[in-house]
């Protein structure tokens, strides 16, 4: 009998959706020809035909702390309760910062707001002991996963240096997997550009270990970086467990999710094929945190799926 991962694997050639045309912008980062994205009702399609055939909402909805960076200092509870009451079920923690609390006083408030954290966002230093207490800091806490926010340039210099980093990730994956925990390494958009004629994370995702090193796949990242998420779905069926679900304006600028330009309905026909199972807002720099997280909120919980 085929394991699921085979037969995710074997679904793989199902045709990829166009992100447009990739141009380079300003800073020599490489972005997509907005042109190719805009419609006459100001929502964008980025994917391909779907994947599923029933109609569902989407959950858990989740939020990445890092948006609400402001508002946990000093009152992390207080926040926590707010995001709840807006109806969010998870939160992810921003790079194991606990804001003065012990990684058990995180759980209790999570237990006392009904929320519960999947992951945290955590430093790309795999040194023995610095490893071992971020796994043991993530357990306390109760999470599943571990996710490496993002990594220096020495780490991605290069396609040998991306090589290089891809079997580091796996052995940090392996002690991850030996703790009870899951890693996973979440996208910017510099992982996108070409290097010496293939796309560096292309090269990184077929070095590294596809059980041990799962991704975050922050889907405004990868598509200001050139990429399309459904190509990314078609190619590493089943790796993608956890998505950062933000906004991109026409003009590449980051919104509330449901503000911008891109085909969020089409995007998530293909959660099964991706194996999507946390969903997380996030906006970097919102003009109000908790104006945007309850934007991003309402779009979301009515979108139909």
């Amino acid at each position: 009998m085929l394991s699921r991962r085979e037969a995710l694997r074997r679904m793989g050639g199902v045709a990829a959706g166009a992100a447009g045309a990739a141009v380079v912008g300003c800073a020599g980062e490489t972005v997509p020809d907005d042109s190719a994205l805009e419609t006459t009702s100001g929502e964008a399609p980025l994917t391909a035909a779907s994947s599923r055939s029933e109609t569902t909402s989407l959950e858990p909805l989740g939020v990445q702390l890092y948006t609400l960076r402001s508002e946990m200092e000093g009152r992390v509870e207080e926040t926590l309760e707010r995001v709840a009451a807006i109806g969010y079920q998870e939160v992810e923690l921003v790079r194991s910062q606990y804001f003065g609390h012990s990684p058990r006083e995180i759980r209790e408030m999570l237990a006392r707001t009904g929320l519960s954290a999947p992951a945290s966002h955590v430093n790309a230093d795999f040194e023995a002991g610095a490893w071992a207490r971020v796994l043991d800091d993530a357990n306390e806490v109760g999470q599943e996963y571990v996710v490496v926010a993002s990594i220096p340039p020495n780490m991605r210099s290069d396609l040998d240096a991306w090589r290089r980093t891809a079997e580091a990730m796996t052995g940090a994956g392996e002690r991850a997997r030996a703790a009870g925990l899951q890693y996973a390494y979440h996208n910017h958009d510099f992982e996108f550009v070409e290097m010496d004629g293939r796309v560096a994370f292309d090269v990184f995702c077929e070095e590294s270990d596809p059980e041990l090193v799962q991704i975050e796949l922050d889907l405004y990242w990868i598509i200001h970086g050139g990429g399309d998420p459904v190509a990314f779905f078609n190619r590493w069926p089943g790796r993608a467990p956890l998505v950062h679900v933000k906004g991109r304006t026409v003009a590449g600028e980051m919104a509330d999710v449901g503000a911008g330009v891109i085909d969020w309905a089409g995007i998530f026909q293909h959660i099964d094929h991706a194996g999507m199972k946390h969903f997380l807002v996030e906006h970097d720099r919102p003009d109000g945190p908790f104006r945007s997280i309850e934007a991003s909120y309402r779009y979301l919980s009515q979108l139909e799926i």
